[in-house]
């Protein structure tokens, strides 16, 4: 069952290691180009109502769409494969990876079927007998080698409506889940469970704490920091960091399995809508995160990036913004990326011997006045339009610009 309005997280402001539209220059860089496997998606209902999207991108990870254990197997040895299926060939059409995410326990397998959750009774609770839980991970694993590569331990497991059993059982859990993936095939990736927004950080202390981070090969975490706006999220991304190098995992990737903000409650315009889409991908990319699913393409109750006009198949505002965002990260090596006080942020881009700029200010509409080193001639909006520039001044808003 599709959740069509996730539970909209308010969150407690953090004291930020940086400080956005502060004074204190702040910079963020990485090693390597961007590669393409970095722009992730969330599509629900590809089989039925959702043409395939428009827009590149690299990886999709399947929750919320259906596919979870108690659709898989509704009853004991039971097996539904036919919509994970056809997932599987859609992927393989369009040449994208598959990131499953296992978890949510049927009725039948449950230790407390009447408990509350948000999806059915009884599917956030651990398995009473954990040799079901074996023989789902097997079972998925052995059908799916060689078609599904990337596996997820659990969705959210610090919030009770998803996950109800204490921190030790969901290591236990991403343990067996490990080595039953690796046993089919030792090429699988392994992926955390994936705890969620700044309550998540003291779950996920415990999580490590415990050992769960010697059985995974990479790390997820959901960065929601809705309804704040994007460039908060590097706070949150620094706990989970400091999480990992406390427990001797800092060399292991971090992946943003989840990520949207709630619609319509936080935006005033599809331009904001827009503007986040590409600032969350900018700054995640720049704060260390490997790995972007946006929530969602189809999802109606967050930021949805799905065609408007399936006539004319003319995709929405943040879409446009998304594959344009795309364009200028995907290639490229992220030198530096500056918050350097009123709101302006400047992240430097090199891509063969080009070198280009993405300016925004996360206040508002500011005059920027252009480095004169910088030599830039050109400026592209988030829907793709490049004009030459005139002078060395331009207008700057809460929408990125890339001037080159």
């Amino acid at each position: 069952m599709i959740k069509m309005m996730r539970c909209i997280r308010m969150l407690p402001i953090m004291v930020l290691a940086f400080v956005v539209g502060g004074a204190s220059p702040q910079n963020l860089h990485r090693e390597g180009a961007v590669p393409s496997s970095y722009f992730g998606m969330h599509i629900h209902r590809a089989t039925t109502t959702t043409p395939w999207p428009a827009i590149p991108f690299g990886n999709w990870r399947l929750w919320d769409a259906g596919v979870a254990w108690p659709q898989l197997e509704p009853n004991k040895g039971d097996w539904h494969f036919e919509t994970l299926d056809k997932y599987v060939q859609l992927a393989q059409q369009h040449h994208v990876e598959i990131l499953l995410t296992l978890g949510l326990t049927p009725q039948w397998a449950s230790t407390r079927p009447q408990e509350a959750s948000d999806y059915k009774p009884g599917n956030a609770a651990e398995p009473k007998d954990m040799r079901d839980w074996q023989d789902y991970v097997r079972a998925v694993a052995t059908r799916y080698k060689g078609k599904i590569r990337d596996y997820e331990i659990w969705n959210e497991p610090n919030r009770k409506q998803d996950f109800s059993g204490d921190v030790h059982t969901m290591v236990e859990l991403t343990r067996q889940a490990s080595e039953i993936i690796k046993q089919v095939d030792p090429s699988n990736t392994v992926v955390s469970a994936s705890a969620t927004a700044v309550g998540g950080i003291p779950w996920f202390n415990q999580y490590l704490a415990q050992g769960a981070g010697k059985y995974v090969d990479v790390i997820g975490y959901h960065f929601y920091v809705t309804p704040e706006p994007p460039e908060k999220a590097v706070p949150l991304i620094q706990s989970v960091q400091q999480a990992m190098a406390a427990n001797g995992i800092s060399s292991k990737p971090l992946w943003d399995t989840e990520t949207g903000w709630a619609n319509p409650t936080v935006f005033t315009s599809p331009d904001q809508k827009a503007a986040y889409v590409a600032r969350a991908y900018i700054i995640d990319w720049a704060a260390g995160v490997s790995r972007f699913y946006w929530y969602a393409w189809d999802n109606h109750g967050w930021v949805t990036l799905e065609m408007t006009n399936r006539d004319t198949e003319q995709p929405a505002l943040p879409a446009f913004a998304y594959a344009t965002t795309e364009s200028w990260l995907v290639g490229a090596v992220m030198k530096s990326c500056d918050s350097t006080g009123g709101g302006t942020w400047v992240c430097e881009l090199s891509k063969g011997n080009s070198p280009s700029w993405i300016v925004w200010n996360a206040d508002g509409d500011v005059q920027f006045q252009i480095p004169a080193r910088w030599q830039a001639h050109s400026v592209t909006d988030l829907s793709g339009n490049e004009k030459k520039l005139h002078g060395g001044v331009i207008p700057v808003g809460i929408s990125p610009q890339l001037l080159r």
